[in-house]
């Protein structure tokens, strides 16, 4: 019973951080929700008894990949009049749930089906998954990171290249205006 609780609660984590992230206008509330339903999942992979993918769920999403979107968020300095006007957000939001629920619905009877062949495979040790992280995946490992360092990177310089260039366009304005 207290796991059915506590799964309870982990989903209505996942589902209202998931929403909010969605349906928030504000781009830094919508990453404090990602944040919230990055923490139910690492709560949902502790509950399965999985310490390592709970761990490296907040190392990496909530400790990396939340941190730096933020910071880029923060860094861009996002204002309501630049956001796009979507005066039909919500219906599009309906119609697509809508489209995904039978895809969902197949994805879910699948595996439920293959839930036989999984219960008869051996578990792996965190012990395992780290040796082979930090071993045989570690350039890969660090080409993701140095990708998305230069992504946040790229998307600092191309945010800032805007604003400089409007605000010199309005000073340039002003300037004409008093020299007239």
């Amino acid at each position: 019973m207290l796991e059915i609780s506590i799964f309870t609660i982990l989903a209505l984590f996942m589902l209202a951080g998931s929403i909010a992230m969605i349906s928030n206008r504000q781009t830094l509330f919508s990453a404090f929700g990602f944040l919230v339903a990055m923490i139910g999942l690492a709560g949902m992979f502790a509950l399965l008894d999985s310490r390592f993918l709970a761990i490296a769920q907040i190392m990496v999403s909530v400790g990396a990949v939340v941190v730096l979107s933020m910071l880029t968020i923060l860094t861009i300095n996002a204002k309501n009049e630049n956001l796009p006007h979507e005066p039909h957000k919500y219906k599009w939001i309906f119609f697509s749930s809508i489209l995904v629920l039978p895809v969902t619905l197949l994805i879910y009877k699948s595996t439920t089906a293959l839930y036989q062949s999984f219960s008869t495979m051996e578990a792996v040790s965190s012990k395992v998954v780290g040796k082979l992280l930090f071993s045989e995946w570690v350039l890969p490992f660090e080409i993701v990171s140095i990708l998305l360092l230069t992504a946040m990177v790229g998307a600092i310089v191309i945010a800032r290249k805007e604003t400089t260039t409007k605000e010199t366009t309005k000073n340039d304005l002003m300037r004409s205006e008093e020299n007239s």
